[in-house]
């Protein structure tokens, strides 16, 4: 995959453009962004009786998605799922499909879209300022609770109360706060960037 081509245009950049470099800095960062995330996920609290952990993956997934832009951002995190099915990658440190049918594995494929979205919000400046990027966090996070809801129900026969409950409101406090350290972080990697590498 030429990763080069899908570089932003000046105007919409994104932190991982201020790199120097082309393919092999835009290679290096996809998995740089898988390997934060594996690791983060293994930060796991479990919740019972939810079956599905409260991870930092979450919070990977939004500062990958968000620094890397759109395309590399959906990249790492296609990459971090492609590799825990071989690799004990994933919370706890699982791997397998076992995994993708379980419970989290709505969760894995929300991921990926949730760096995309995001990824394509920061080109657009949203992880410029903080309410901006909070807000862009606290989407991406929507994006993999919809997801990760409709995989929790198909794997466990429960109701959508018992579902919502188990799988998004025991959830929610803790994507806060991880929305408010991506948009602390975010805008403050801004402030240390070059200048001249800003739009």
């Amino acid at each position: 995959m030429n990763y080069a081509v899908a570089r932003p245009s000046p105007g919409r950049l994104v932190i991982g453009d201020v790199l120097p470099g082309a393919k092999v800095r835009d290679v290096a960062l996809v998995v740089a962004g898988a390997a934060l995330t594996a690791l983060l996920a293994q930060v796991a609290v479990h919740v019972p009786p939810s079956p599905v952990p409260v991870t930092g993956q979450t919070l990977a997934v939004g500062i990958v998605g968000a620094t890397l832009g759109a395309r590399r951002g959906a990249a790492a995190l296609m990459l971090y799922f492609l590799a825990g099915l071989a690799l004990p990658v994933y919370a706890d440190g699982n791997s397998g499909w076992d995994v993708v049918w379980g419970p989290s594995g709505g969760y894995l494929v929300g991921f990926v879209v949730a760096a995309f979205v995001i990824g394509r919000m920061a080109e657009r400046g949203t992880d410029r300022r903080v309410l901006t990027a909070f807000a862009a966090f606290v989407v991406a996070q929507v994006i993999v609770f919809a997801f990760g809801l409709v995989g929790l129900k198909l794997a466990v026969g429960q109701d959508w109360g018992w579902t919502i409950h188990n799988g998004f409101s025991i959830f929610i406090v803790g994507g806060l706060i991880k929305a408010a350290v991506g948009a602390a972080v975010l805008p403050s990697a801004w402030r240390l960037a070059p200048s001249r590498r800003q739009a």
